[in-house]
């Protein structure tokens, strides 16, 4: 893949995870790097072996090698097997390219594994000082697509847990609340919106890491 570049100089570098922003990712990496004329990577980190993946997982794959080869993509990488914290393993592949610009998704911290929320754009920036990042919004790239930011609902259950509520899927004494679960689409995490009936109300609170979030702020409208 790949034809020479007039500036290489410069080198683009597209971390993507499995969910539908992993192509817009490559799509706006292959702009900017058309735009500066310079080569253009695709990586993606795993900790599962290749021949684990499951369906899913190896269809973001083939699509995005297609998508590769369609941009003309200089290298599609792929680390699978990979035990060592994230961050560590694109220092390195950044090294081994002469990486000098970095594309990722603002969410991106709450899917690579070892990263808690929030912190992984700060881990990136101590472990890779040498380049420059591109933040690439995932609200502002799916706003229009609403309906499609969810996947379908399942049936779940909220259970005290301390001063707030845990989300559960499995029907035990302890359970509070019973509704409907809409998991938000990219995610690893159970991230989403949790809808249920209450005085004849539909009600929905935000979930966040199997967590409600503001649990005494629950907004509800009248069920028609």
């Amino acid at each position: 893949m790949g034809k020479m570049k007039s500036r290489m100089d410069e080198s683009i570098l597209v971390c993507v995870y499995y969910g539908p922003n992993g192509e817009r990712l490559i799509k706006r990496g292959y702009k900017i790097a058309a735009i500066m004329d310079c080569p253009l990577y695709i990586l993606t980190v795993d900790a599962a072996p290749l021949d684990e993946f499951n369906a899913d997982k190896s269809d973001y794959i083939d699509r995005w090698k297609e998508l590769a080869e369609e941009l003309d993509v200089e290298a599609f990488i792929i680390r699978d097997d990979e035990k060592r914290p994230t961050a560590k393993v694109i220092k390195e592949v950044a090294h081994q390219y002469g990486i000098t610009q970095i594309i990722i998704g603002q969410t991106a911290q709450s899917r690579w594994e070892e990263i808690t929320k929030g912190s992984f754009m700060n881990v990136l920036l101590r472990e890779i000082s040498f380049v420059d990042f591109h933040v690439v919004s995932v609200e502002r790239a799916i706003k229009s697509e609403v309906e499609g930011s969810f996947e379908k609902g399942v049936r779940a259950y909220l259970t005290s847990d301390g001063d707030g509520y845990r989300i559960n899927f499995t029907l035990s004494k302890h359970v509070q609340y019973e509704g409907i679960f809409f998991k938000e689409i990219g995610t690893d995490f159970n991230n989403g919106i949790f809808k249920f009936m209450q005085n004849n109300k539909i009600c929905q609170v935000q979930i966040e890491d199997d967590h409600v979030v503001e649990p005494n702020k629950i907004q509800c409208k009248t069920h028609d």
